[in-house]
């Protein structure tokens, strides 16, 4: 399969507008061609692009439809995921792409302005240190629940939207995590969408906005 093509999303996302699939296959071209400069995707993994990672992404699609106008905080983005596939799959909402590492978001600023996703905003920083509210965090396993909660509980706005809350991709056996952390949840199990091998054990875990009512 063409690393970059994007027929696999339009498989399980056939709703995809023609825009929407250019777009995806130039993010797929764009990070092949960023990855020669900077390590922001295992190098290993660039073969399995599209799936590893972008349809990966778009996981938190099948579990969660942001309505239009919401705003959503990625936290610990990297190179941009999943922000930068949910903004294209979502454009009338609006994503704030946040990590400490500065030459990665330089990449994500790139991208987003590449693709001309007016709907992005990168910023180099932490979690803790950005004030604004959002209707939902998203994540792609930065850390373990307990610890990685801590840092985004006061991020959200009241209660503003159904479904509110946390979606964080994870992969394995997230009992021991899951009970360490407290907080309620529920776990999707991304193989119930996906027919690839590589989702057989990766999960979307929802911590809603009063996760220890």
């Amino acid at each position: 399969m063409n690393p970059t093509s994007a027929d696999i999303l339009l498989h399980y996302f056939p709703d995809l507008t023609q825009e929407q699939q250019q777009q995806f296959a130039r993010l797929a071209e764009l990070y092949v061609e960023w990855n020669s400069k900077i390590n922001v995707i295992s190098r290993k993994d660039m073969d399995n692009l599209m799936v590893n990672h972008l349809l990966h992404s778009l996981g938190i699609a099948k579990v969660v439809q942001f309505p239009a106008g919401s705003s959503v905080m990625d936290v610990g983005t990297g190179g941009g995921l999943p922000g930068l596939p949910l903004a294209i799959l979502f454009p009338e909402v609006k994503f704030h792409l946040v990590d400490s590492i500065g030459k990665k978001i330089h990449v994500v600023q790139e991208i987003a302005q590449e693709l001309r996703l007016h709907n992005v905003k990168a910023t180099h920083t932490r979690a803790e240190q950005v004030h604004e509210k959002y209707d939902f965090i998203v994540s792609r396993a930065v850390a373990r629940l307990a610890t990685f909660y801590q840092w985004i509980q006061f991020s959200y706005k009241k209660e503003s939207v159904p479904g509110q809350g946390l979606y964080y991709l994870k992969g394995g056996d997230l009992t021991e995590e899951l009970a360490e952390s407290g907080l309620l949840h529920e776990v999707f199990d991304l193989s119930s969408y996906f027919q690839e091998d590589f989702f057989e054990t990766k999960k979307v875990v929802y911590v809603p906005l009063h996760p220890t009512a």
